[in-house]
């Protein structure tokens, strides 16, 4: 098998670069999102967080590269990315909707390379062996507007403006291929806490479906249900960014 190389900088950004903070939180986002969904997050956390906002291929500055289709490579991809960041102080990982899925396996492989995560936040997602038939990957371009409108975490300036569509419909169509074709492994856990965050009526995950995170990791687990829907973080940005601060302060501690 071919040895795969990784350009860091073209997957890792630092909005609020911070040499001296105590710990790193990596953000990967939801389907069809992008590294600066989570400005906010980096600038609500500095300066003891530094946050590295994980930037998929395809979309804004990558969007000339091809996206990848499985969250499995995707995972590989930013381990290796993630590994000159590993060696000087801890790092947590945070990921909303896909990105939750994401994080899940991200710190699978972390462990594998013998530098595990402190905690894995995972927002807006249900468990990792909690599946649906969805199939909204197979939907033709109204379909997937369609998917966008119910889920309302689109600007909906982007949802007018047909160019634009056109231009990030492959992208979101490509993500959830990824995640609706993904399958955790059986029995598949994570030795670090987690804790979920999650809406109490997000349409992509339940209540039960996200307790049952509880599966997955042989650490800590909490649960965490705020009012709204699949971006709740938008309403309640300070109270998860308080949380997450509380709750790396204490692992630190």
């Amino acid at each position: 098998m071919a040895r795969v190389v990784v350009d860091t900088a073209q997957w890792i950004r630092r909005f609020h670069p911070n040499p001296d903070s105590e710990v790193r939180l990596v953000c990967l986002p939801h389907a069809g999102g992008s590294a600066s969904f989570y400005y906010p997050v980096s600038e609500a956390l500095r300066p003891g967080v530094e946050v590295l906002a994980v930037q998929y291929p395809g979309r804004q500055d990558r969007r000339a590269e091809p996206c990848i289709e499985s969250v499995e490579e995707l995972a590989n991809r930013i381990v290796l990315a993630l590994k000159p960041w590993t060696t000087d102080k801890p790092l947590a990982l945070l990921g909303h909707s896909m990105g939750a899925t994401l994080a899940f396996e991200v710190a699978r492989g972390l462990e594998r390379c013998g530098t595990p995560a402190v905690a894995l936040f995972a927002s807006g997602r249900r468990a990792p062996s909690r599946y649906r038939d969805d199939q909204v990957h197979l939907r033709d371009d109204d379909g997937i507007v369609a998917e966008l409108q119910v889920l309302s975490g689109t600007d909906s300036r982007l949802l007018g403006n047909e160019d634009l569509l056109r231009l990030v419909i492959p992208v979101i169509r490509a993500d959830y291929k990824a995640v609706e074709t993904y399958r955790c492994e059986d029995g598949a856990t994570v030795g670090c806490p987690v804790t979920v965050l999650v809406g109490d009526s997000d349409p992509k995950a339940t209540i039960e479906e996200a307790r049952a995170w509880s599966e997955h990791t042989t650490g800590g687990f909490d649960l965490q249900v705020y009012p709204g829907g699949h971006f709740y973080l938008s309403e309640h940005q300070d109270e998860v960014t308080g949380l997450i601060a509380e709750r790396l302060a204490a692992l630190r501690g």
